[in-house]
């Protein structure tokens, strides 16, 4: 899963090479931790934040199998 997010995130950013992701696990969920430049936090929330749900809505799709609530957390 983390790949998919560096594929998503890494081509719409300015700095790709500050792109982290960092995977925790709980009994109930899934958090990923994103981790962009500064500068790249408006083009990875996007405009009302419509790319950002747009890959919530693309991980959670990819982890339906898991049967656990995924998490995006998206830090500057």
């Amino acid at each position: 899963m983390n790949s998919l997010i560096l594929a998503i995130v890494q081509p719409i950013v300015d700095h790709p090479d500050h792109v982290q992701v960092v995977e925790e696990v709980d009994e109930d969920k899934v958090l990923y931790r994103l981790s962009v430049h500064e500068e790249d936090m408006g083009r990875v929330i996007g405009k009302q934040g419509r790319t950002a749900k747009a890959i919530r809505a693309l991980v959670n799709t990819a982890a339906s199998s898991k049967q656990k609530k995924t998490v995006i957390e998206i830090t500057g």
